[in-house]
C-alpha cells in the first residue's frame, strides 16, 4: 500500500511514504516508522482499507515528525561509521566478563536458573531466552548505560518464568527493577543508532 504526496505539519514537508499494513487479531491500531523510513501500520484483521487510509491521513504530522527523526538517526549512524570487526570482538570479550556475572547476581536474587550464556552480534534484538533456558545477549550492551544493561539481563531472566510479554511478565520485571520503564525507553530511543553500526 502506498500513500502519495501529502502536505504535512505546518512546515510544508512533503513525503512519499512506503506503507506496510500488518493485519492481526489485535484490537487497536499502531504505527511505527522503521529504520528504512517505512511506515508500518498494525491493524485489526477486519479493518477496511478506507479506515486505514483515514487513520494515516489524520496523523500525517506525527508521521512527518518521526520520519525526520529516522533521517536524523541515519545521519548519526553514517557520521559515526560502522564498527570494525576488531571493535565488535573487543565488545564481545568485554561482555563475556561482565554479563555472566550480572546474570548470576540477578538470578540468585530472583531464584531462577538458566542454562548457558552466549554473546552474539545481533542486529534485531538486545537479548533472547530460548526454550532450553539459554540466554543470548548482544555485544553492544557494553555501550549502553549499566542500568540499561541490567534491565536487558533482568528482562531475559524474567522470561524463565513468563515466556511472553504479558502484564504478569512486566510485573516480574518491576519487582526487580521498579524503574525499568526508563531503561526500556532508552533502548527504544537509541537502538537504531547503535545497532545500525553493525
Amino acid at each position: 500500500m502506498r500513500c502519495g504526496e501529502s502536505q504535512t505539519g505546518g512546515a510544508g514537508l512533503q513525503e512519499k511514504l512506503e506503507i506496510q499494513i500488518v493485519r492481526s487479531d489485535r484490537k487497536t491500531v499502531a504505527m511505527k516508522v522503521d529504520n528504512s523510513s517505512r511506515l508500518i501500520v498494525r491493524v485489526p484483521k477486519a479493518m477496511p482499507d478506507s479506515a486505514i487510509d483515514a487513520f494515516v491521513r489524520e496523523r500525517m504530522d506525527w508521521i512527518a515528525r518521526h520520519l525526520r527523526l529516522a533521517e536524523a538517526r541515519e545521519a548519526q549512524i553514517a557520521a559515526a561509521g560502522k564498527f570494525s570487526e576488531r571493535e565488535v570482538r573487543e565488545l564481545a570479550d568485554q561482555a563475556l566478563k561482565v554479563i555472566p556475572e550480572r546474570a548470576a547476581f540477578f538470578a540468585r536474587q530472583m531464584g531462577v536458573r538458566y542454562g548457558g550464556i552466549a554473546i552474539r552480534r545481533q542486529r534485531t534484538r538486545w537479548g533472547s531466552c530460548s526454550s532450553r533456558r539459554n540466554l543470548n545477549f548482544n555485544c553492544l550492551l557494553m555501550l549502553v548505560p549499566p542500568e540499561v544493561r541490567d534491565y536487558v539481563i533482568v528482562h531475559e531472566l524474567c522470561h524463565l518464568r513468563e515466556m511472553n510479554h504479558s502484564p504478569k511478565f512486566w510485573g516480574e520485571v518491576g519487582k526487580v527493577l521498579p524503574g525499568y520503564r526508563e531503561s526500556r525507553k532508552w533502548l527504544r530511543d537509541n537502538q537504531a543508532a547503535l545497532i545500525g553500526r553493525l
